[in-house]
């Protein structure tokens, strides 16, 4: 278009709809939102993970580790007053609250759960979103009478949260706490919530510890950055402790399920040995790293643990998954590791890691814990179940998250740990490996069909002259917006691409983009600086496509 054309546009669409921007405001101020929800872009991108850089010196550092959880809570969550997630919903958070030995409070157990110091930080956040802590529940089903370790509630440092933040943990509507409660005692709705699992390996019906998994419930998984037994025990791991005893039991042996009393072997499924068996020889002949390992600690053991985690997975909707790597943990995932004396290790890895797909987030939580994904048995697992797309790090699109503001960059900006794990240890067939270790070797992912080479591509389009295919300018986030805003489009192919910002008046006043880009989303940042309330506007150009955005500042 034209000039004349282009003035016509923003004439039009700045008379339509919004005839002052402060009505805007006006009306959210006087509007009592009802909803509150995640970022838009994270909503919009389930597919994505997110990383975000936290600046803490000192493990026991806990008022910077607060801060740290405020500033997140307050960059993610967001009230509406369209349809969202209604205030009114039960927010179940699953911190990880695992048995520590009595070691939550001390210097060398405190890495063995999410730290309590950030998980106060995220409810102070929430708050001051303005989300009420009446509605949000911490539990632990570990913590249950018959689980576990119950003797871990009254010590642990979560108790200190609860009281500070006005969040539940472990009262019920019941009147009784976690720790009076056992499995023939429990009231369906209120202490536990029971969900069937028909196409379940394992599981035919699985109890959770109330609120999660209530139909009125929304899911907040925080899990911890460390290693464990079955690899990093991240966000899939974690909600194992969403389960009431003995469903709890992911890492008990199938002939251990099968020694369970009547009663409780009725919630599992009565072919689960077949079903190991058949699964567990497939997965061994289709070449599973490791897989070959034998004995109790073995490929058949972790097929099982799996494929139970992989159950509750299919029956549990999760609203946001978070990794918690302020600092990360080597070792058996509690007290043991390779460290001095054959203690576990922290190291200040200052990363949280998020994402709405618990195992595309943990997948890039192996990577950055020094690992490569495609050796781990659990994501080869959960893609043929259908609940990952993919295993590979590279198809897995990440963001830099700074300042609630999003930014496409590759799994390899980021600094690695070198976090060691027992992990189905090579210590058979003549290999020697050690007891902790990295499973790093290479792993043939086959060809990269999300990623392709932009010179590649550039070539490909010169060659043929291809105009893009189709593309998607979506509205700018926030909007409307006091300080910075996010433009993110979308080429089918490569393109010369200009993305402009103008004023009311057609006066362009900033250039964002211009020049050529390979296929793919792309994300352009405008700061508004001191500029004016009002509307603007973003105009994308490239071969044969002028499309025209609307932005209001509202300061």
């Amino acid at each position: 278009m034209n000039r004349r054309e282009f003035m016509k546009v923003i004439a039009a669409a700045g008379s339509a709809a919004v005839l002052d921007p402060m009505d805007v405001l006006v009306k959210r101020t006087m509007a009592a939102p009802g909803y509150f929800g995640l970022h838009q872009f994270i909503e919009a991108h389930p597919e994505a993970v997110f990383i975000k850089r936290t600046n803490v010196m000192d493990k026991t550092d806990s008022e910077v580790k607060k801060q740290e959880g405020i500033e997140l809570a307050k960059e993610i969550f967001t009230l509406r007053d369209t349809p969202g997630i209604p205030l009114s919903q039960m927010i179940a958070m699953k911190p990880n609250l695992t048995c520590t030995s009595g070691s939550a409070k001390t210097i060398d157990g405190m890495g063995i759960i999410t730290d309590s110091d950030f998980v106060e930080g995220i409810i102070e956040g929430m708050k001051e979103v303005g989300i009420s802590q009446d509605n949000m529940y911490m539990r632990e089903g570990n913590w249950l009478g018959d689980s576990y370790c119950p003797n871990e509630c009254p010590i642990s440092p979560y108790i200190q949260v609860a009281e500070r933040t006005g969040a539940h943990l472990t009262d019920f509507p019941t009147g009784r706490e976690i720790t009076q409660m056992r499995l023939n005692t429990l009231e369906e709705g209120t202490e536990v919530v029971w969900k069937d699992c028909p196409e379940g390996a394992v599981f035919k019906r699985i109890g959770y510890v109330a609120p999660f998994n209530h139909q009125d419930s929304w899911l907040l998984n925080i899990a911890k950055f460390k290693t464990h037994s079955m690899g990093m025990t991240l966000c899939a791991k974690n909600l194992q402790g969403m389960c009431i005893h003995p469903h709890i039991h992911f890492c008990e042996g199938v002939a251990s399920t099968k020694r369970q009393p009547d009663n409780v072997f009725k919630d599992f499924q009565p072919d689960i040995e077949a079903n190991i068996d058949e699964l567990y020889a497939k997965h061994l002949q289709d070449g599973i790293p490791r897989w070959d390992k034998q004995g109790g600690s073995g490929g058949y053991w972790m097929e099982t643990w799996a494929q139970r985690a992989c159950d509750s997975l299919s029956v549990t909707d999760i609203g946001l998954n978070i990794i918690e790597g302020i600092y990360g943990r080597n070792g058996n995932a509690f007290l043991k590791g390779p460290g001095p004396g054959g203690k576990a290790e922290d190291f200040m890895t200052n990363i949280l890691i998020f994402g709405k797909n618990p195992f595309r987030v943990d997948i890039i939580g192996h990577w950055l814990g020094g690992h490569e994904p495609g050796n781990f048995g659990l994501f080869h697992i959960a893609k043929e179940r259908g609940m990952c797309s993919t295993i590979n790090p590279a198809a897995v699109p990440v963001y830099l998250w700074e300042n609630g503001i999003p930014t496409l960059a590759s799994f390899q900006d980021f600094e690695r740990t070198a976090l060691v794990t027992p992990y189905l240890r090579r210590d058979y067939s003549g290999q020697r490996e050690d007891e902790y270790h990295l499973v790093d070797e290479f792993f043939s992912y086959g060809p990269v069909t999300a990623v392709e080479s932009t010179s590649e591509e550039r070539q490909e389009y010169r060659k043929h002259e291809k105009e893009p295919e189709a593309l998607i300018l979506g509205q700018n986030f926030p909007n409307p917006f006091n300080g910075r805003t996010i433009i993110e489009y979308r080429l089918l192919n490569s393109a010369n691409v200009t993305l402009e910002v103008y004023d009311s008046r057609g006066r362009r006043i900033d250039i964002l983009a211009n020049g050529w880009q390979g296929k793919g989303t792309h994300m352009a940042s405008w700061d508004s600086g001191d500029r004016a309330s009002g509307i603007y506007f973003y105009r994308f150009r490239t071969d044969g496509v002028d499309k025209v955005g609307k932005m209001i500042i509202a300061r």
